[in-house]
């Protein structure tokens, strides 16, 4: 299927990238009038494939406008952030005081983001974050220099309870593993189920990365809810979904949860998926001209299929563009780009976004059901959904 030949694409891309060096950090050469970007994303690991669909997607929307930004050629750097938070500040300095960039675009894994948005504070560095839905970046800890193109954890879940409810569904019980994403990920169920009128007669959860899901079925069994919404990716959300329809659940309370839950793993979920509905702020299967031909372009580019993650790429680079077109390519007219950048609308793969006050994307989040081996839109569950932005100064 599409997936499996993706993934094995995607090894292959990878094992190339590493053979030429492609994944070392560039050597830092004496060049003028260059605009220098760095990419502080996983190459190896676990998210490898993801940091290579979203460096994929930046370099793609930035050739789209000529290869160069306001005018400007560009002078690219690179850091494998490895996924390890413990390195993420340390990392974040090496493209920002040795390598001297002036835009960074980082990162994947919520907790390496924290180290990112510690030195972009603290040093002003424009900052675009592809993927990470850690809260703080754009509440808390928000700040003029920072920028998201993706998602917070809790904003496709705050668009999972009215749907659920308007089904006929009046109790569920939430499950996750206990860490950030998921508690966040709870936040936004919780308030979008419980204001639709629902309740949540539980809230079960296993330490990160534990995949013994066992107890937890036979007491959801118990529990007899009207449905199950939950928060899992990866091989974590695949296993959930094989253990959940092997205990025999899968029939009788239906399967909810954030679009991560299906993304990317509907193969290795196989029949344990078909049926189970999520919400995302995309899917490969929307039937839109410019998810079309940003679809063809993308795999006639890479000779990769591309996902949620190059569109979340993609939208950085477009971001980019346009907002350094605007200041004509003086990144230190940081006042006028950063207006630039929070009044863009963006028209990306996913539908047209905007930027909200704590720069984090309003955006339309999907309704989707897993058929035949793809996440399939049945609907939309929200439409132009924001953020709170709690929390966030620039919002106030």
């Amino acid at each position: 299927m599409t997936t499996r030949r993706l993934v094995l694409s995607r090894g292959a891309a990878l094992v190339g990238a590493a053979s030429t060096g492609l994944l070392l950090p560039q050597i830092v050469r004496a060049q003028s009038n260059k605009i220098r970007v760095g990419f502080m994303l996983p190459y190896t690991g676990t998210y490898a494939a993801l940091g290579v669909a979203i460096e994929n997607g930046v370099r793609m929307a930035i050739s789209e406008k000529g290869g160069k930004l306001g005018g400007r050629e560009i002078e690219w750097f690179k850091v494998d952030d490895e996924s390890e938070p413990s390195k993420g500040v340390e990392n974040a300095n090496r493209l920002v005081q040795r390598d001297k960039v002036d835009v960074l675009i980082g990162t994947v894994h919520s907790g390496v983001q924290m180290g990112i948005q510690r030195v972009a504070r603290e040093s002003g560095v424009l900052s675009i974050i592809p993927n990470a839905g850690a809260h703080a970046a754009t509440r808390a800890l928000c700040a003029p220099n920072v920028f998201r193109t993706s998602f917070t954890n809790s904003q496709p879940t705050l668009a999972l309870g009215k749907p659920m409810f308007d089904k006929g569904i009046r109790k569920a019980v939430w499950i996750t593993h206990k860490y950030a994403a998921g508690d966040e990920a709870f936040e936004g169920f919780r308030e979008s189920f419980t204001k639709a009128g629902g309740t949540v007669v539980k809230e079960l959860g296993l330490p990160f990365p534990q995949v013994e899901f066992q107890a937890l079925l036979t007491e959801i069994a118990s529990l007899r809810p009207d449905a199950v919404a939950c928060f899992f990716a990866g091989g974590a959300a695949a296993k959930f979904m094989k253990d959940y329809a092997a205990a025999g659940l899968k029939d009788k309370i239906p399967l909810w949860g954030s679009g991560f839950l299906t993304e990317g793993v509907l193969d290795a979920a196989g029949p344990a998926a078909e049926g189970v509905m999520t919400a995302l702020h995309y899917s490969d299967s929307l039937d839109t001209p410019r998810n079309k031909q940003f679809r063809t372009a993308y795999a006639t580019n890479f000779k990769l299929q591309p996902d949620v993650y190059a569109v979340q790429g993609y939208d950085a680079g477009q971001l980019l563009a346009q907002g350094l077109a605007a200041v004509k390519g003086d990144i230190g007219s940081k006042e006028a780009l950063y207006k630039a950048l929070e009044s863009a609308t963006i028209d990306s793969p996913r539908g047209k976004w905007t930027m909200s006050k704590a720069h984090n994307p309003v955006q339309d989040i999907y309704l989707r059901r897993a058929e035949k081996g793809e996440n399939k839109v049945v609907g939309v569950a929200a439409k132009a959904l924001s953020d709170s932005g709690a929390g966030c100064k620039l919002a106030a």
